[in-house]
């Protein structure tokens, strides 16, 4: 694993996880912008979607496994890890916010 690829945020989940087969991290993948038909098709088989030429940032949920093998390669610049996204339901109160 070349951890100098991967934020701080991935490393700790990655040392948190039990299982490293289990695909359970979401990841942000950030690539040259311009991909071989190898780089392609490896981020493909890992079911990473949209993978064109010229896109240098992509999403996916991976195993540690994977995430290790990813970062060992010369085109993956950097991976950081994903946040699950929650829905804020407040309401402002627009009259406490006069000037």
């Amino acid at each position: 694993m070349n951890y100098q690829k991967l934020d701080a945020a991935l490393a700790t989940a990655l040392n948190d996880v039990q299982n490293s087969q289990e695909t359970s991290l979401g990841v942000f993948i950030h690539t040259e912008p311009i991909l071989d038909s190898a780089a392609t098709s490896f981020l493909e088989s890992l079911g990473v979607s949209g993978v064109t030429s010229g896109k240098d940032i992509f999403t996916a949920t991976l195993s540690p496994n994977t995430i290790s093998q990813l970062s060992e390669q010369p085109w993956v610049m950097s991976l950081k890890r994903s946040q699950q996204l929650r829905l804020v339901n407040k309401r402002i109160n627009i009259g406490k916010l006069g000037v």
